[in-house]
């Protein structure tokens, strides 16, 4: 016996009719921050021990700057979907759900902002 209505199984909507959509949201960005977050990693290591000019270099290749760009969204994205569900199955209060949902969501976008905005301002000052 099955507690979703015909409709909801033509559909394949879990209980909240959102279907998977978020589900797949947070695997795509977690895959993209596999290569992403190994290639920082790996170019960090290259330049342990790179003074700040070098750095300041580095970063101020369009190559670079555009992946720092990806992976600074991609990952306060994928942060923000996977607080988004622990507020969404764990808070049951309806206002401090929207009021969590509404400020990881603005805190998420504020600091992708601010870190795209950086990584731009080094690209075009350097």
């Amino acid at each position: 016996m099955s507690l979703r209505s015909p409709l909801g199984r033509v559909k394949g909507l879990g209980a909240a009719g959102e279907g998977v959509a978020q589900w797949w949201a947070e695997r795509i960005s977690a895959l993209a921050l596999v290569p992403l977050t190994v290639w920082f990693v790996a170019s960090l290591a290259a330049m342990a021990g790179a003074d700040y000019f070098a750095m300041r270099d580095w970063m101020s290749s369009p190559v670079v700057a555009g992946l720092l760009i990806l992976l600074i969204v991609t990952g306060f994205l994928h942060a923000a979907l996977a607080i988004q569900t622990v507020i969404e199955d764990y808070v049951h209060h309806q206002g401090l759900k929207i009021a969590g949902l509404l400020g990881v969501k603005a805190l998420a976008f504020v600091l992708a902002l601010t870190g795209t905005l950086a990584v731009l301002s080094v690209l075009f000052k350097g």
